[in-house]
């Protein structure tokens, strides 16, 4: 069972949305991939931006939802027992780098984080 983890992310109310994707993209995401020296049980990281604009707020109408994330995160696991095999030392270390840098650019008490299985449909 693959398990991915998911971090619905929304960026610092000072920060425009190129800010915060800018931020994310070209200094966060370096630093996802050193701290996977860390933590080499993530298989996979990938940031999918928010598009802003007509296509997505008919989306949101159409389905009467409300304000969207900034972006989302996903980082792949092979099992959940492959995720609780991270020693714990360096899981911790890397997990607190990733923080520490996630709080200048992410609104964190907005953001969502949880971890999922994949049920692929096609």
């Amino acid at each position: 069972m693959a398990v991915k983890l998911v971090f619905c992310c929304r960026r610092r109310p000072e920060l425009s949305l190129e800010e915060f994707q800018r931020t994310w993209l070209y200094d966060h995401g370096p630093l996802v991939r050193r701290v996977r020296e860390k933590i080499p049980q993530m298989k996979r990281y990938v940031q999918s931006h928010l598009l802003p604009g007509k296509s997505t707020d008919a989306l949101r109408t159409s389905r009467g939802s409300g304000e969207p994330y900034d972006g989302i995160t996903e980082v792949w696991f092979d099992s959940l027992e492959d995720l609780d095999a991270t020693t714990p030392e360096e899981a911790i270390e890397g997990a607190m780098e990733l923080l520490q840098d996630e709080r200048r650019f992410l609104d964190l008490a907005r953001c969502s984080v949880f971890l999922t299985e994949e049920h692929e449909i096609f």
